[in-house]
């Protein structure tokens, strides 16, 4: 790859954080933030995106930035409030700052009247600031004041300033912190670009210097002192000089000018130049490196006394720094090289499982070494495969935050005042699955805006709120991970639900549906509620998409609504898509896997306890409930009739949405840990059936798909109790 392709590619991907920063900031500070650490970091943010946009000459991205950056600097000033309209507007900001990076990133174009506006919005909020107010504030202060004409000599002063030239004299004060070194950037650089404005004097402090046994190698401890003598007013290039690096560093600038020459070079007094305390700056920059002891840089005797008595605390907070520094170090990898570890790591549990196989069967006895050295490896290679799946793992805050700006949008869009509260933005789940849903989630957003929320006359008429709110939650459950979208909205109106799915042909006008089912109608191909086709929604695509999406992903999309108060959609996905802890069991010739998150208990059912009703229905007595007992080699076609279960093992096993089903087995073979194999994308959708996997004996099993198993259980019960009521 060509050099500058790759640093291209890490400033995006750096873009990508500061902005997931930017929005994550702006969406506290509008909820109600003050601390200004929070306003300093939203700051940080734009100013990074600003200085990498300048180095690679993206002017667009770099002009609006750099008014953003100003309104940012009056915010965190206190010279804005951060009232709601404000945040409102920094919000568009950040939406068009994101524009103009991926615009930048896929060279497409962007929206020029969106960066004009949000510039202008802006620029509104900094004039404001500027001049809120100031005009009555001043008013009447010069009233009283008179001026007559006075005659000036220009000849006199035009002489004075060929004889005295100004010079400007500057004093830095510069102290690197750990992070500046740790980021790649150098202080000799630095003081090398400063030489570069004017005549330059430097002493190095070397104060902080501590003894050899408390030094870290990766501490920061020389600072310098710096005096710049120009003849012309360089304050703004001294800034350029550490711009990128004000926040790594202490550093301080004062200025004073002086109408004295000052002597040249070889005019120095010798005793200046010979001070032990100054060095000149070709010395310091000297290419030959010197390694010298920390202890013999110490300063003279009558130095070091309030050296040895500050070094304790000094070192403690700078070791301080350096760990905290250490903690957020990261690497940034290659997702092809993590896949590749991951399926790596997933053959080793194959061939792991495919040894443990083959010492079995040679009978070796459990107290052998050969098998307690395979119990070692099997622990040791769960160990690796949980480590190198952590690596996969990331918590769902950024696809959160993006659905923040999607909502924003929609909202403007269809007029609606919509307000998105999100929970549990901490949860991880593997990094396919977060990318993955991108697209359900927005389809589900947009919809629950334009469908879901109503307008605002329509909520206070019906005594809600003006604002509506939209509830994004995750959580883990059962091993699996859990998204809710939520609304208060005015639910699911199923009498026009059914007969739009009427007029457009998805069902008969006899058909007996119940609530759930006319609910599900909206994921029908061709299905929508919207009367006119717009840019949001009204042609029939979307929610079938989502879920398409999901059920891709092995997950389930339900949906829960209360007309007038709201729907919920949830999601219940897999936490990766690499592997399982499965109960292996027998069905005839074959072997399946059950994921053990879904085993609630096993049982072995005695004729007494099973019930037959219906035609051919079987139900099985548990703790004084009643539960449908499945024949899985039948319903899979693996055997031709159903079998006695007495003779059978029963798994007691439950889905996400509560509902419950005994599973008969021929046998259990035991707990394992599988590698999920895509079914789907290898062969085809099959009912009953969620993945495929490869044991240690090289036989390929399918897993059971025990939430398909249970909703078809529940749908054709559903289906028989409303044909009942029908024919009644």
């Amino acid at each position: 790859m060509d050099p500058m392709a790759a640093i291209r590619q890490t400033f995006f991907q750096e873009c990508d954080e500061q902005l997931t920063e930017l929005e994550s900031g702006l969406l506290r500070i509008d909820a109600g933030d003050r601390d200004p650490e929070t306003i300093n970091a939203v700051f940080r943010a734009v100013h990074s995106i600003k200085g990498g946009a300048s180095a690679f000459g993206f002017d667009d991205l770099v002009d609006f930035v750099h008014v953003f950056e100003t309104t940012l600097d009056l915010l965190r000033s206190q010279k804005i409030e951060p009232t709601q309209p404000v945040t409102a507007c920094l919000l568009r900001a950040s939406d068009v700052v994101a524009d103009l990076v991926a615009g930048a990133r896929d060279g497409a174009p962007v929206d020029k009247d969106k960066v004009a506006a949000g510039k202008a919005e802006l620029a509104a909020l900094v004039e404001a600031a500027d001049g809120g107010g100031g005009d009555e504030s001043c008013e009447g202060v010069y009233d009283d004041l008179s001026f007559e004409p006075v005659s000036i000599g220009l000849d006199d002063i035009f002489g004075e300033i060929e004889e005295e030239a100004s010079q400007f004299l500057y004093t830095i004060e510069f102290k690197p912190r750990a992070s500046l070194y740790a980021n790649g950037n150098e202080a000799i650089r630095l003081l090398r670009q400063l030489k570069e404005l004017g005549s330059l004097e430097v002493e190095c402090n070397l104060g902080d210097l501590p003894f050899l046994e408390e030094f870290d190698p990766e501490g920061a401890y020389f600072s310098w002192t710096v005096r710049l003598q120009a003849d012309q007013d360089c304050a703004a290039a001294i800034h350029s000089v550490f711009e990128f690096v004000e926040f790594d560093c202490d550093i301080s600038i004062s200025e004073s000018m002086t109408t004295t020459p000052a002597p040249a070079p070889e005019a120095v007094p010798d005793a200046l130049i010979a001070a032990p305390e100054y060095v000149e700056i070709d010395q310091l920059l000297a290419p030959t490196p010197v390694v010298v002891p920390p202890a013999a840089l110490a300063p003279a005797p009558a130095a070091t006394a309030p050296v040895e008595t500050a070094a304790p605390a000094q070192a403690d907070a700078r070791k301080a720094e350096a760990s905290n520094t250490q903690a957020q170090a990261t690497i940034r990898v290659d997702l092809d090289k993590v896949d590749r570890l991951i399926n790596l790591v997933g053959e080793l549990v194959i061939n792991q499982a495919v040894l443990s196989q083959r010492v079995t069967e040679a009978g070796l006895s459990r107290a052998s070494s050969v098998m307690i050295a395979l119990d070692e490896l099997e622990q040791l290679t769960r160990d690796i495969q949980d480590s190198v799946m952590a690596i996969r793992a990331q918590p769902v805050k950024p696809i959160f935050q993006r659905m923040s700006r999607v909502v924003r949008e929609v909202a403007a869009m269809t007029k609606k005042s919509v307000r998105l509260v999100t929970e549990g933005e901490s949860t991880e789940v593997d990094k396919t699955v977060v990318e993955r849903l991108t697209d359900p989630l927005t389809h589900m957003i947009r919809n629950a805006v334009d469908h879901g929320i109503e307008l605002a006359e329509e909520r206070i008429a019906a005594g809600k709120p003006e604002e509506g709110t939209l509830r994004l939650a995750a959580m883990h459950r059962s091993g699996r991970v859990i998204i809710e979208l939520s609304d208060d909205g005015a639910g699911i109106n199923r009498k026009r639900v059914r007969q739009i799915a009427i007029d457009k042909g998805l069902i008969s006008a006899e058909a007996p549906l119940t609530d759930e089912e006319i609910d599900n109608l909206i994921f029908a191909p061709g299905f929508s509620t919207a009367q006119v086709a717009s840019a949001i929604s009204g042609r029939g695509v979307g929610m079938d998409v989502v879920k398409r999406a999901v059920q891709s992903l092995g997950g389930r999309i339900s949906i829960a609504s209360r007309p007038g108060f709201g729907s919920t959609f949830s999601l219940s996905l897999p936490l990766t898509l690499a592997v399982l802890d499965g109960m292996v069991v027998s069905i005839g010739d074959q072997t399946f896997v059950i994921p053990l998150t879904a085993i609630v208990e096993t049982m072995q059912p005695k004729k007494e306890a099973v019930h037959l009703i219906g035609s051919g229905t079987r139900l099985i007595r548990s703790r004084d409930s009643f539960i449908p007992l499945v024949d899985i080699g039948s319903i899979l076609h693996n055997r031709p009739s159903q079998v006695d279960p007495s003779m059978q093992v029963a798994l007691l096993t439950e889905s996400e949405s509560g509902g419950r089903c005994a599973l008969l087995v021929d046998e259990i073979q035991g707990q394992r840990q599988v590698v999920i194999k895509s079914l789907e994308a290898n062969y085809g959708r099959v009912f009953g059936i969620a993945a495929g996997t490869i044991l240690g004996d090289g036989r390929v099993a399918l897993i059971v798909d025990v939430d398909g198993i249970i909703n078809s259980l529940r749908s054709e019960s559903e289906q028989i109790e409303s044909a009942g009521l029908a024919a009644e």
